[in-house]
């Protein structure tokens, strides 16, 4: 069926500045056929991702959307029921505005004469944490450290260290490494992890922590972040206790007891953090995976293992004092390594079944960050719940509530 979105003769868009999400929704209210905010319109969302059908826009719960078409279009978000949008007077541009859900990712598309059209899978809702907040104060980030391993020899890595208001160097402070660290150093990006950790810090949701945001290395031009992150052994958790972490104790106090250490990261990044907090647990205890990598990315038979088998090595080995939350998205990978949503839903059974502290959260996303950045003030504050800064250990044990609920099950979903 051909789609009746096509591409019309150029709108002329007058000089127009791209507006926070807020004021854009306003004027949608406002005055919604003015020349003044269809070029607003078009300048914040984006004209080429308009015409695409993949604009959207929003702050907190409150999102707009726009797309062109030649009839009207009706919006489906979360596969809720389509709701109808409304045209710009004049012109072949349509929108809607809508409250989602915020915490987690959403995905939406448009149907047009009964043809789907458009869409995203991964949008982001932030939490009122993940914004700045007016009074709170702002760590500082270094600026980048170039690293030469030993571990790994000849190996460039790069990191920046990010040191809340609140540190004092008499007062040795909590640790979080954050793999693929570039990600996170930008206030302003898709991440927003600085505003989260200041905002937490503040409220006194998680201790005064250091942050350690650390990028894959390189040897050359060769790319070592598959070997660091997706390796089943001990040697990236030894890179960062015997070299990075070793680097740090010279220029801050920090804490030295398993119990104030966290370890993240993304993909390849997230089974990295668990794995390291695996093989040394007396270095990591607090694991915040996302959209994790547990497959046979890795894997060499006979030779080492892969992320593959980590679901059978939790209920086989020794239980380690860690504490988890997992991540995923139904539309995750899946290819020649492994499938990303059914690994992830193994692990969860497996830490399930073993009696770890462990949580996961699975949505509707595919291999991307969305959900993850979303949920980061969820996902931190139940990483460091209960910490008692004059402890150094505490035995983890599962909620009360996650022991009364079943293991995961997975029913088809696309056929």
């Amino acid at each position: 069926m051909k789609l009746a979105v096509l591409v019309f003769a150029c709108i002329p868009v007058l000089a127009a500045d791209k507006l926070p999400a807020p004021r854009l929704i306003e004027m949608a209210r406002q005055s919604a056929d003015s020349p003044d905010f269809r070029d607003s319109l078009i300048v914040s969302l984006g004209d080429a991702e308009i015409k695409k059908g993949s604009a959207v826009y929003g702050e907190g719960p409150d999102f707009i959307w726009a797309v062109e078409s030649r009839v009207p279009p009706t919006l489906v978000v979360d596969d809720r029921p389509a709701v109808p949008m409304r045209q710009i007077a004049g012109s072949p541009l349509w929108f809607a505005l809508g409250k989602l859900e915020t915490g987690t990712s959403h995905m939406f598309h448009y149907q047009v004469n009964g043809g789907v059209f458009g869409g995203k899978n991964d949008v982001p809702a932030y939490l009122p944490e993940s914004y700045q907040h007016a009074g709170v104060p702002m760590g500082k980030l270094s600026d980048k450290v170039v690293h030469t391993s030993k571990i790994y020899p000849g190996m460039e890595s790069n990191y920046w260290i990010y040191v809340p208001a609140q540190y004092d160097p008499k007062t040795p402070a909590a640790l979080m490494v954050w793999q693929d660290g570039e990600g996170h150093i930008n206030r302003d990006g898709g991440a927003h992890t600085l505003n989260v950790i200041d905002n937490l810090i503040q409220q006194k949701r998680i201790p005064v922590m250091i942050q350690v945001f650390i990028s894959p290395g390189t040897v050359g031009e060769k790319k070592m972040r598959s070997i660091e992150y997706d390796t089943v052994d001990d040697t990236y958790a030894r890179f960062l206790r015997d070299e990075i972490l070793a680097d740090m104790a010279a220029k801050y106090s920090l804490r030295k007891d398993s119990y104030s250490r966290g370890i993240a990261g993304g993909s390849s990044g997230g089974i990295c953090a668990f794995n390291a907090a695996w093989f040394h647990p007396e270095l990591f205890s607090r694991v915040l995976s996302r959209i994790g990598s547990f497959t046979s990315i890795q894997w060499h038979p006979g030779v080492i293992d892969g992320g593959n088998v980590y679901p059978f090595k939790i209920r086989k080995e020794p239980v380690r004092n860690i504490r988890t939350w997992l991540q995923d998205g139904a539309n995750d990978l899946e290819n020649e390594h492994g499938s990303w949503p059914l690994q992830n839903i193994q692990m969860a059974n497996s830490l399930k079944r073993m009696g770890y502290d462990f949580h996961l959260s699975f949505g509707t996303g595919t291999h991307n960050g969305a959900q993850g950045n979303a949920e980061a003030p969820v996902s931190l504050s139940w990483l460091w719940r209960d910490y008692d800064p004059s402890k150094t250990e505490q035995t983890f044990q599962m909620e009360e509530s996650e022991k009364t609920k079943p293991m995961f099950r997975v029913r088809l979903a696309d056929r």
